[in-house]
């Protein structure tokens, strides 16, 4: 029974843990969203890819030693251009190396929107069904919702805290009232 209240107790603040870093994580995504009006929409493009790279991202799947052993891991990107000589490129993730050859070799083409950030001299890609407009509520709804789940949990373990802290403690002036 001890060794289960332990158990709760660490699993619990490693949550608390990981809630505060989720509400962090998730206010510096709101604070430096971008509103939609700095987006300047350059119409839907067609993309192809033409190149599989193995690029070097951390290694957040793994944990303790085997991230400090292994603090990168390699993927496998598929690069894709503009067909229309625009310019733009894009990239996306693809399951393995030979899974990005078969998608180079296939040479489909993909839909991409373009929007570009005069102020920042770059662009980005998104789905061609969306808007500047949606993107960013999209983004905006789903950093507040990881902030609100987050904050959740903190105030149920403050709360579920104090809440044991009073039970011990009526326990405990219970038991000192009843040997008098």
């Amino acid at each position: 029974m001890e060794r289960l209240k332990t158990i709760i107790s660490v699993v619990g603040i490693l949550l608390l843990i990981l809630s505060a870093v989720l509400v962090y994580v998730a206010m510096q995504g709101l604070r430096e969203l971008r509103p939609a009006e700095d987006y300047e929409d350059r119409g839907v493009h067609s993309f192809q890819p033409y190149e599989v790279y193995p690029v070097q991202v951390e290694n957040t799947g793994a944990s303790g030693r085997e991230r400090r052993m292994r603090p990168t891991k390699t993927v496998y990107m598929v690069y894709y251009r503009a067909v229309d000589g625009s310019g733009y490129q894009w990239s996306s993730e693809a399951s393995s190396k030979d899974r990005g050859r078969e998608i180079v070799a296939a040479g489909e083409m993909v839909e991409r929107r373009v929007l570009s950030i005069p102020s920042g001299g770059t662009y980005i890609t998104i789905e061609p069904d969306q808007t500047a407009g949606s993107y960013t509520e999209a983004l905006q709804e789903r950093y507040t919702r990881a902030a609100g789940l987050g904050a959740l949990y903190i105030f149920f373990y403050i709360t579920g805290w104090f809440l044991l802290k009073a039970l011990r403690r009526l326990r405990k002036e219970r038991a000192e009232g009843f040997s008098d």
